[in-house]
């Protein structure tokens, strides 16, 4: 009974071997790709990653930053937008610096009444003054002197109606007042003279000095809004209002980098695109009038011809792995910029990554 029952189990271990082989052993059919990948359009191509940029002259998108620090006030684009060169763009608080610059405009301001005052001299006012004062020094001389001859003529007639100190009084009343008439006469002319030249170069020196301090914090100011430097589509805004952000840009919450306050593209009919060639395939490449290339997009079935345009004359890192440009990376590229005709009802934006496939010499 028991070699039965351990046959019987055998049995049915065998046959769930069998079932269980061939279940397995059926092969699923492959799912279809979601795109056709791309694949060289050319007898010997290159291979290269491109990353779709705005057509740019030279350079690549523009990067704005601020020149100050400050906080956001007000932010006047909106991402997409078009924007004429000059368009103010986004504004940071300036009441510190608006109340400096209204300070230093105020101190010009009183710097240049004081040396317009100075010019002005002498004053009408003054010289009635100072001519008042000489013509009573005069008279206090004129009192003196008649007092005097009065004392002489006295004591002339009989010595003893005058005494000797009376006599002496009158003399030095005299001397005072004559010197009086001199100190007032020569007042008169120092105002008649107006104002110092040494004075009034100072002044201008002054004045001078503290415009210049003004338009100096009138530049700052004007700094406080960052305007579009030329035309072209805002691509990203990077910060919120509130947001505080330095000459570094902002800081971005995911990466905790920094990054550019904004962004911005050329607004042209053409988009750029930046391929990255490895080293050690750099030799392959044709001569800059003979490069034919296609781009082709990743997820789609299409490929665009691209027109050469520059080679950047300088092997770096390939730090577009990660955008870190900490990370130690062996691989150095150099990078070629090539063109494309913008086209409707196709969606293409800059930062968009590409495949680029570069003809070799000869080959068609």
């Amino acid at each position: 009974m028991r070699n039965k029952i351990l046959f019987s189990l055998s049995l049915i271990g065998f046959l769930a071997g069998l079932v269980s082989a061939y279940v397995f052993g059926i092969q699923k059919p492959p799912m279809p790709p979601t795109f056709i990948p791309a694949t060289n359009p050319f007898e010997k191509g290159i291979y290269v990653n491109g990353i779709i940029e705005s057509d740019q002259p030279n350079g690549e998108n523009i990067n704005l930053y601020p020149e100050v620090s400050g906080t956001i006030r007000q932010i006047f684009v909106a991402e997409g937008e078009r924007v004429r060169a000059g368009t103010a763009l986004l504004k940071l608080d300036d009441s510190v610096q608006k109340a400096t610059v209204e300070q230093q405009k105020s101190q010009a301001e009183a710097a240049l009444t004081v040396l317009e005052e100075l010019k002005a001299e002498p004053r009408k006012e003054n010289l009635e003054i100072a001519g008042a004062q000489a013509d009573l020094a005069r008279a206090n001389l004129k009192s003196s002197k008649d007092s005097l001859d009065k004392q002489k003529a006295s004591y002339e007639l009989d010595p003893n109606s005058v005494s000797k100190d009376t006599l002496d009084t009158a003399w030095n009343a005299v001397k005072v007042a004559q010197a009086n008439l001199e100190v007032a006469e020569k007042q008169l002319e120092l105002v008649k003279a107006g104002a110092w030249s040494y004075d009034i170069r100072n002044q201008e020196k002054q004045y001078e000095a503290l415009s210049k301090a003004f338009l100096a914090s009138s530049a700052l100011l004007a700094k406080y809004v960052i305007s579009a430097p030329t035309d072209g589509l805002v691509l990203s805004i990077n910060a919120a209002v509130g947001s505080y952000v330095s000459a570094q840009g902002a800081y971005e919450t995911y990466s905790q980098g920094f990054n550019p306050v904004m962004v911005m593209g050329s607004a042209a009919e053409h988009l750029a695109v930046r391929c990255y060639v490895d080293e050690i395939l750099i030799h392959r490449l044709p001569q800059g009038s003979e490069i034919s290339a296609r781009m082709f997009i990743r997820g789609t079935d299409v490929n665009i011809p691209l027109e050469y345009v520059r080679k950047q004359p300088y092997v770096s890192p390939k730090i577009e792995l990660s955008n870190q440009r900490t990370e130690r990376v062996d691989v150095r590229v150099l990078p070629l910029i090539f063109r494309f005709p913008k086209s409707k009802g196709r969606d293409l934006y800059p930062g968009q990554l590409v495949d680029v496939y570069i003809a070799e010499p000869g080959t068609r």
